[in-house]
């Protein structure tokens, strides 16, 4: 793998429940299917097959728990047949009241702690209620309407109290069943959320390394055109110049046709050799050395002025880097780009001018770069451009630690001024 391509996507981890999700709740079961058909009056997600288990469950405790309610308070005999009667009829109508529990957790919630205080038949629906609330319900209302049920007890013990129980020992029983109904119930939802978490933690994970190699993509691109710019634009810019001279000079002298095919021919030979360069660096993953040629430095500057020159142009070169080699390679090369670019811009758009180029920092101080042109002599035939070269520039220069500015100057000139980095030792 090159170090220009993308890392591998690592998938969002997949729980065992989430290739069964008739086997979770229907609000769970939503989150890992958001494509689960939701109920055509609006209330939420069809129940699961674990829903409708879990609801025959719970009616059929409340029924059991009902009729032993109800056995124990016909047998009471501090509680006439009449209040037996009605204490039946209220619990099993509490008990019905059960499929209504995932609608209206806290209306049937605080309907049960009511109908606690009259019927110990509707227990089994009371505890259930209660249940249901501290699932589907955060903390404010399990504390309020739970700590009602738990202060209730007293009152429903006192006015049914239990012949074979005393008072004290019947209120902690009560008390007991409560507070461990309420805290199973706050267990099971602590447990769903964290399942929900986990999930959206592991998608959060998944986006991000998506984005990540989105990134890393787009990157890679932007160095690829960088590199195809920087160097090929000067070469191919040599080639339209001179192949420009010869179509509007088909009478020039000979020796200025074969000067000219000759300099074509030499730029489209460095052009395949820079061209070779670019994708033996691309194949070699970003390493420079794998083509074969090494990158221009501050060192070459002058070897690139001469080609300028031998070219045509007219370059005045004001070098005052005492020791070129002496600076840091990746400045360097930088500070090269962007003289080449300059040298390109001049050539293209002021043919006949004179372009100056100045170099000059020191260690600790930074490497200050000034390439200026005045206006053109003479028309300026079209060359084609791709408008990116000075974006390029500052991209570099920004990386690079440094800053470039670059406009017309005041005679109709351009300029282009760059600070570069230059660590002391």
């Amino acid at each position: 793998m090159s170090g220009n391509e993308p890392p591998p996507v690592p998938s969002a981890p997949s729980a065992p429940w989430a290739r069964r999700p008739w086997a979770l709740p229907a609000a769970v079961a939503a989150e890992f299917d958001p494509d689960r058909a939701p109920r055509k009056s609006g209330r939420g997600p069809r129940r699961t097959a674990r829903d409708w288990l879990v609801d025959f469950a719970c009616f059929f405790v409340a029924v059991v728990i009902g009729m032993v309610g109800a056995d124990a308070i016909g047998k009471n005999p501090n509680v006439s047949p009449g209040l037996a009667e009605a204490d039946q009829l209220i619990g099993a109508l509490a008990c019905a009241a059960v499929w209504l529990r995932r609608r209206w957790p806290v209306g049937l919630a605080i309907a049960m702690v009511l109908v606690s205080v009259v019927s110990d038949t509707a227990g089994g629906a009371v505890a259930v209620a209660l249940f249901t609330l501290a699932v589907r319900r955060p903390f404010r209302y399990v504390g309020w309407i739970g700590g009602i049920s738990i202060c209730v007890v007293p009152f429903a013990y006192g006015m049914r109290p239990d012949p074979d129980m005393p008072f004290l020992l019947g209120v902690l029983f009560g008390v007991l069943i409560n507070a461990s109904v309420i805290g199973w119930g706050m267990f099971v939802r602590s447990r769903r959320q964290l399942l929900l978490s986990l999930r959206d933690r592991a998608i959060r994970a998944e986006n991000e390394a998506t984005l990540r190699a989105e990134q890393a993509q787009c990157l890679a691109r932007e160095s690829i055109a960088r590199e195809m710019h920087d160097v090929l634009a000067h070469r191919l810019t040599l080639l339209s110049v001179h192949a420009g001279a010869l179509e509007f000079r088909p009478d020039a002298p000979r020796q200025e046709i074969v000067r000219a095919a000759g300099v074509i021919r030499e730029s489209a030979h460095e052009a395949l050799q820079d061209l070779r360069e670019v994708i033996g660096v691309l194949r070699g993953g970003g390493d420079s050395e794998a083509s074969g040629r090494p990158q221009p430095t501050l060192a070459a500057l002058e070897t690139l002025v001469a080609e300028s020159r031998d070219a045509g142009m007219k370059v005045a070169l004001d070098h005052r880097v005492t020791d070129p080699a002496a600076v840091p390679a990746a400045v360097g090369r930088t500070a090269y780009r962007i003289a080449q670019e300059g040298l390109t811009n001049a050539r293209k758009h002021a043919p006949g001018a004179e372009v100056t180029v100045l170099v000059s920092g020191a260690p600790g101080e930074g490497l200050t770069l000034s390439v200026r042109n005045p206006p053109p002599p003479g028309d300026v035939p079209k060359v084609p451009g791709s408008g990116q070269g000075l974006i390029g520039l500052t991209e570099r220069a920004m990386l690079a630690g440094g800053r470039i500015e670059h406009g017309t100057t005041g005679d109709g000139g351009f300029r282009v001024d760059a600070w570069l980095p230059w660590p002391g030792s």
